[in-house]
């Protein structure tokens, strides 16, 4: 029988089997560790975004030097690959917090160029609309009885169905295809922070991330977030065409 009071076991992904936290003074201190994370993720890339839609010469000089986009979207790919896939790396400080800063300066530059091919308005409706499902569905993993923790190989699933329906969209080029596929991305990203929100709980959910693993959670919250702000922005886009 599983003891509670033993140390738990975890895998090389970070993962362990619920009661890990076995005292909830960890758990509460984990918690306020990954959302002050995040909070600092948000707020710098909200900084960034400002920069390309209310200062002219920024925008303009990001669409002069497309090299710049690039470059970051590269740098972007390597820190999240090592983030993800090295265990190592990301526990170990300060260089996982070096890493997930210069990913979040990347993500927030690339976020900053696809926004600033939308009207201002568009923009802060979608950041308003992402904030308000972000709060409820956060209040909603902490509450809910139901275990989305289970459900990770089938939201993964649906991730790979979402990505070849996107390439379909592309050769289709069809409004109400897209709009489509902005609701279904949504959606995902809507069920994914859910999942993560309730991996970092623990609990008594059947799956739940280390103690150590601040920085992966973090980052999983974060990617959430930044993919729903996305797809949230392509849908009202589309409507106000």
């Amino acid at each position: 029988m599983y003891d509670p009071e033993a140390d738990p076991v975890v895998d090389d992904n970070g993962f362990q089997e619920y009661n890990s936290f076995s005292e909830k003074s960890i758990r509460l201190g984990f918690i306020r560790k990954v959302y002050g994370i995040l909070t600092c993720q948000i707020a710098v890339t909200i900084a960034i975004m400002s920069l390309f839609l209310y200062v002219h010469e920024v925008r303009e000089y990001s669409r002069n030097n497309p090299w710049m986009w690039f470059l970051a979207l590269a740098i972007t790919f390597i820190a999240i690959i090592v983030l993800a896939c090295c265990p190592n790396v990301r526990r170990q400080s300060p260089t996982n917090m070096i890493l997930l800063a210069v990913f979040t300066i990347c993500e927030g530059f690339l976020l900053g160029t696809v926004a600033s091919h939308y009207d201002q308005d568009a923009v802060l409706m979608a950041v308003g609309v992402t904030a308000i499902v972000t709060v409820s569905l956060t209040i909603f993993a902490f509450q809910t009885k139901w275990d989305f923790t289970m459900m990770g190989g089938m939201l993964f699933v649906f991730l790979i169905v979402l990505l070849c329906f996107g390439l379909l969209c592309a050769i289709i080029r069809s409004k109400y295809v897209t709009l489509v596929y902005a609701c279904l991305g949504a959606l995902l990203f809507c069920a994914y922070l859910v999942f993560d929100t309730q991996l970092m709980l623990g609990g008594k959910h059947k799956y739940s991330l280390s103690p150590e693993e601040y920085i992966f959670a973090s980052l999983n919250l974060y990617l959430d977030i930044v993919n729903m702000f996305l797809y949230i922005l392509a849908i009202i886009g589309i409507a106000r065409d």
